[in-house]
């Protein structure tokens, strides 16, 4: 989302509550939650074999990660229905947001080296 966007309304934390504890009677959601802006971020950004230590705050940054929500569906359709009903939300009662939700799949395997 934007940063700087400002706090969501009261009603956006209310339907998401709601939102949640559904997602979680139903067993899929496993964990999740929000995260501080990018004022007290630290990155380490690895470049040509080097290592640098970069502090906040971040004037190029236009969109950060807000939060973050584990999961599980049986199927990929029940999984994008999930996401789209999460985006509907920021939509219906926070308006003036503007976000991109990312569906993303957790590996269960582990990554191959290239050189392999």
């Amino acid at each position: 989302m934007e940063e700087g966007g400002g706090m969501p309304p009261q009603a956006l934390f209310d339907a998401m509550d709601t939102y949640i504890g559904e997602q979680a009677q139903q067993g899929h959601f496993l964990d999740g939650g929000g995260l501080y802006g990018t004022e007290d971020a630290v990155n380490f950004v690895v470049r040509k074999g080097e290592t640098t230590r970069v502090d906040g705050p971040y004037a190029e940054a236009k969109e950060v990660v807000g939060g973050w929500a584990l999961l599980q569906y049986d199927t990929l359709e029940e999984a994008v229905a999930g996401q789209q009903e999460f985006a509907e939300l920021h939509a219906k009662y926070w308006p003036e947001c503007q976000m991109v939700a990312t569906l993303r799949q957790i590996s269960d395997e582990a990554p191959q080296p290239a050189d392999a």
